[in-house]
């Protein structure tokens, strides 16, 4: 049995996103955890990234939007850089549902683009 239960990958288009930071500005407190925020501040390219790991994980659970909450899914930095997903409420329960144990998470960005690749897995499988 593989060890990878599921995956998504998801790419954002960082003006767009941009754009809609602008235009509602409280969406970014719905969206992101308090410490996302504090970590980007308001650099769109960083914030595009994390909302494209969130969509990966949807992706990778099985689920669409609404399928759980936006801040049930979220990015911390490592301080050497490197990022972890980090799940909490529904999507937790998701996850431990599916048999995911662990999480690989994978964030880049552009000045155009940004990206994200999600592995779950299930680290107890051989």
């Amino acid at each position: 049995m593989s060890p990878v239960v599921g995956l998504g990958i998801d790419v954002v288009d960082v003006e767009r996103f941009a754009v809609v930071m602008r235009r509602r500005p409280r969406l970014a407190q719905r969206i992101f955890t308090p410490n996302e925020l504090a970590q980007c501040g308001s650099n769109a390219k960083r914030l595009a990234a994390r909302f494209a790991a969130r969509e990966a994980t949807w992706k990778a659970l099985g689920v669409g939007v609404g399928g759980v909450g936006f801040r049930d899914v979220s990015v911390r930095t490592l301080p050497s850089g490197a990022p972890v997903l980090e799940l909490t409420g529904t999507a937790q329960r998701r996850a431990l549902n599916a048999g995911i144990t662990h999480w690989h998470v994978s964030l880049t960005h552009t000045a155009l683009t940004a990206a994200a690749v999600v592995v779950g897995e299930n680290s107890d499988a051989s």
